[in-house]
């Protein structure tokens, strides 16, 4: 159903991997049953070893883009929801000063999207 589990919002100079991490720390809180997870090749280093090492989580990793279009398994999740936050207004841009208050404005947003679909 594409339901985002967390949201971790932080500033620019973290870097998406380190950033990652935090997200996937926030779900296995929220969420111990997660058995496995799906990362593109960019996170194949530091973000894949350190949730393998810390929550025995099996993570796989999309094999790189190629030039041609091509749809790839579980890709276009992540994909569409970052199209979707785009659709919010307020997501579009960086409007927000307080990293809590992009946060919740992101979980309105999907919230939005969820009741759009009903």
């Amino acid at each position: 159903m594409e339901n985002i589990l967390a949201v971790h919002i932080h500033a620019a100079n973290i870097h998406d991997t380190k950033g990652g991490c935090y997200v996937f720390a926030k779900a296995m809180q929220k969420y111990p049953s997660i058995q496995a997870g799906c990362a593109d090749e960019g996170y194949r280093g530091t973000f894949k070893r350190l949730i393998e090492a810390a929550f025995h989580v099996r993570i796989d990793i999309s094999r790189q883009i190629k030039p041609k279009f091509e749809v790839l398994p579980k890709r276009w999740r992540v994909e569409r929801t970052f199209s979707w936050f785009n659709n919010s207004r307020r997501l579009s841009k960086d409007y927000e000063i307080n990293t809590v208050s992009e946060k919740n404005m992101a979980m309105i947003s999907h919230l939005n999207t969820l009741l759009n679909r009903l």
